[in-house]
C-alpha cells in the first residue's frame, strides 16, 4: 500500500484511480466491504484502487470546542487500511479552506485535477462538500460534467443491520464490547502510558497498571470490569488481564480511572506504553460494603476471565 499525504494545491503524479472517500473511523466491516468493491472495480477497469481520507476529524477543525472520541487514530487507521490490500491511501490535510469547497468544486479541483480520480464509489450514507448539502444524484451529475464516473456502492447489511461508526461508538459507550467487535471485525483497543495510581489494587492482592489516557482522542468504553488482552508496546506477547474502568466507588472515588490487572506479570511497568484489547465486559462497576467483599469479587472476576479465555483461546 502506498500512503500519500497531500496539502491543498499539491498535485502528485498519480495514475487513473478508482476511489472512495470518507473519514473511515475504525475501518469497520462496512468500510472493508466498500473498499473491496473499489478494489474489484479497479481491477475490472485496469486502474489502481484508492481510499481518500483526512488527517483530522472535520468537526475537530470546524468546531474548536469539539473533542472527538475516535475508534482509531490516524496511525491505527492506516494500519487497518493496509490490511484491505487497497493500492493507495491518500491522506488529505483537512482545514477550513478544504471544508469551504462545495461538493462540485471538491470533485473538480481535488478529486479530478489533483488526484486523477476517474471513478468514485459512494457509500450508502456518505456525503461531502461544504455543509454536506448535496446527495448522490448531485454527485452523479457533477461527475458527468467533470469526467468522473460516480457509482453507488452496495450496502453492507448483515442480518439487516447497517454497520456504521456511530453504531459501534454506541455499543462501546454501552459496554457492549462483543457487539462492537463483531461490527468492527476485530477487537477494539486503546493504548496509554502506565502511571502511578492509587495503589489500592496492591492492597487487595490485585496490583494494577494505571493508564493515562488524557492525551488520547479514542473513545473509552463504559464503566465496568472487562476481560482484556494486553501487551507492552515494544513486545509481541499478549497476556491475559482484567480491566476496571470507573470511579472506584468502594474507595469513594470521583474521577474515571483505567486500571489493568495483568495476569502473571509483576514487573515495574511505569512509563511504559500498554496496548489493551477488549474482549468482553464481565460486569458493571458497583460499590462494595467492604474491602473483603471487593477482594472476593475480584477473585471471582479473575476466575470468570480465565474461563472465558480458556474457552476461546
Amino acid at each position: 500500500m502506498r500512503t500519500i499525504y497531500i496539502k491543498q494545491g499539491e498535485v502528485p503524479k498519480l495514475p487513473p484511480l478508482v476511489a472512495t472517500i470518507g473519514f473511515f473511523d475504525g475501518v469497520h466491516r462496512g468500510h472493508q466491504f466498500l473498499i473491496n468493491q473499489v478494489i474489484d472495480e479497479a481491477k475490472r477497469n485496469k486502474m489502481e484502487s484508492a481510499v481518500i481520507t483526512f488527517d483530522a476529524h472535520p468537526r475537530q477543525v470546524l468546531q474548536s470546542e469539539y473533542q472527538p472520541e475516535l475508534l482509531s487514530t490516524l496511525e491505527e487507521k492506516l494500519l487497518l487500511l493496509s490490511k484491505t490490500h487497497v493500492e493507495n491511501v491518500i491522506v488529505l490535510h483537512f482545514d477550513k479552506s478544504l471544508a469551504a469547497l462545495s461538493a462540485r468544486n471538491f470533485m473538480d479541483e481535488v478529486l479530478s485535477k489533483q488526484l486523477n480520480v476517474k471513478e468514485l464509489l459512494i457509500g450508502y450514507d456518505n456525503r461531502f462538500g461544504h455543509n454536506r448539502q448535496e446527495g448522490f444524484d448531485d454527485y452523479v451529475r457533477y461527475g458527468h460534467e467533470i469526467g468522473i464516473k460516480v457509482l453507488h456502492a452496495d450496502p453492507f447489511q448483515p442480518n439487516g443491520e447497517k454497520i456504521s461508526s456511530s453504531l459501534i461508538r454506541r455499543y462501546i459507550m454501552q459496554g457492549e464490547i462483543e457487539a462492537a467487535n463483531r461490527a468492527l471485525g476485530y477487537a477494539y483497543s486503546i493504548k496509554g502510558k502506565i502511571v502511578k495510581g492509587y495503589q489500592n489494587g496492591h492492597k487487595l492482592g490485585f496490583p494494577t497498571a494505571n493508564l493515562d489516557m488524557s492525551s488520547s482522542l479514542k473513545l473509552i468504553p463504559a464503566s465496568g470490569v472487562y476481560a482484556v488482552k494486553v501487551r507492552l508496546e515494544d513486545s509481541i506477547e499478549w497476556k491475559r488481564g482484567m480491566m476496571n474502568i470507573g470511579i472506584r466507588p468502594t474507595f469513594n472515588g470521583s474521577k474515571i480511572s483505567l486500571e489493568v490487572n495483568i495476569f502473571n506479570l509483576s514487573d515495574n511497568l511505569y512509563d511504559q506504553t500498554l496496548c489493551v484489547s477488549f474482549v468482553q465486559r464481565i460486569r458493571k462497576e458497583r460499590k462494595f460494603e467492604s474491602l473483603e467483599a471487593l477482594s472476593h469479587q475480584l477473585e471471582q472476576d479473575k476466575i470468570a476471565v480465565n474461563h472465558l479465555f480458556d474457552a476461546i483461546d
